[in-house]
C-alpha cells in the first residue's frame, strides 16, 4: 500500500520595496487562510521586517492591524521620526541617510520581538548587503533589531549599518527577493512588491525621484537576472503597488487595499502550485 506524500515544507520569501512592502501583508493572509505554515521565512529590506514578524508568531492579519495603527496618523509618525533626528552635526549629510535605522525600528517594531534572530519561532534569514565587499550577507543569527536594520538601510534614506564588524546597506542591493535563501524547503513562495518608476515618461525626475529610481531599477535588473540562471520559486506573487512611492509609510492602509483583490488569485495559485506537486510525486 503506497504512502501518502509527505507535506512539503513550505518556504516563504519578502523582497524588499520599502513602504510597498506592507502589500506582502496579503501574501501573508493568503497563506494563513489556506492554513499553511511556512517552515522558513526569508526577507530583505521591508521583507525581512515583515517577515520577522510573521516568523515571530504575528498573522497576516495581526501585521496588518499593527501597520495600519502604527502609521495611520501621519502626525504621530513624524513625531516619532522628530524624537530620532540626529542631535550632532557630524550626524548629518546634507539632510540625507541621517536616521539611525536601529533606533528607527525599535521605535516602530512590535515591543514583544525576540532580541537574537536564532530565538524566532520559525526559522528565518535577513539579507543584507557588505558595502565594502560588495556581497551578500546572509543573516541568520545575532541581535534581531540590528539585523533587521542591517537588511533594510536604504541608500539615501538611511545611515549604513554596522553589523557583526562589517559596514552594512539594503540586501536589495545583493539579493531583493530572496527565495534561494530559504534552506531545506521543498516548496517556495516568493513576493516581489518593487513597482518600476511610474510618471510622464516626457518629465524629468527631481533628484530625489531618480535617486530613489535607481535603487529601485537596480533591485528589478538583480531579480531578473536571479529569475533567468536560478532555480526560480514555485510560486512567484507581484501585488500591484505601482501608484504607492517606497516613502508612502502613511498610506499603509492604502498600500495593504490596493493588493486585498488579488488575495484570491494568489490562494489559488498557491493550491494549484501545491496539488500540482503531489500529483507529481
Amino acid at each position: 500500500m503506497a504512502s501518502a506524500p509527505a507535506t512539503p515544507r513550505i518556504g516563504i520569501a519578502l523582497g524588499g520595496g520599502a513602504a510597498q512592502g506592507f502589500a506582502h501583508v496579503v501574501v501573508l493572509e493568503a497563506l494563513d487562510e489556506l492554513g499553511l505554515k511556512p517552515a522558513a521565512v526569508a526577507g530583505t529590506s521591508m521583507g525581512a521586517i515583515v517577515g520577522a514578524a510573521y516568523a515571530a508568531g504575528m498573522s497576516g492579519q495581526e501585521i496588518r492591524r499593527y501597520a495600519i495603527d502604527m502609521f495611520a496618523r501621519r502626525k504621530d509618525v513624524l513625531g516619532r521620526l522628530w524624537r530620532l533626528r540626529p542631535r550632532k552635526i557630524a550626524e548629518v549629510s546634507l539632510g540625507l541617510g541621517q536616521f539611525d535605522l536601529v533606533k528607527a525600528l525599535r521605535a516602530f517594531m512590535p515591543p514583544f520581538m525576540p532580541e537574537r534572530v536564532e530565538e524566532v519561532a520559525t526559522p528565518f534569514t535577513a539579507i543584507a548587503t557588505d558595502f565594502y565587499a560588495g556581497t551578500e550577507v546572509v543573516i541568520r543569527e545575532g541581535p534581531l533589531i540590528p539585523a533587521l536594520a542591517a537588511s533594510s538601510a536604504v541608500p539615501i534614506l538611511f545611515q549604513a549599518v554596522t553589523f557583526g564588524g562589517r559596514v552594512m546597506i539594503d540586501g536589495g542591493c545583493a539579493n531583493p527577493v530572496p527565495f534561494d535563501r530559504l534552506g531545506d524547503v521543498d516548496f517556495v513562495i516568493a513576493s516581489d512588491v518593487v513597482s518600476l518608476p511610474r510618471g510622464d515618461h516626457k518629465r524629468v525626475p527631481g533628484p530625489i525621484q531618480t535617486a530613489f529610481g535607481s535603487v529601485v531599477l537596480v533591485f528589478h535588473s538583480i531579480l531578473r537576472e536571479k529569475l533567468r540562471t536560478a532555480r526560480p520559486p514555485d510560486v512567484m506573487i507581484k501585488p500591484p503597488t505601482g501608484v504607492f512611492g517606497p516613502m508612502d509609510f502613511v498610506k499603509a492602509a492604502a498600500v495593504i487595499a490596493a493588493a486585498e483583490p488579488g488575495k484570491d488569485a494568489i490562494k489559488r495559485r498557491i493550491s494549484d502550485a501545491l496539488e500540482a506537486r503531489e500529483r507529481r510525486s
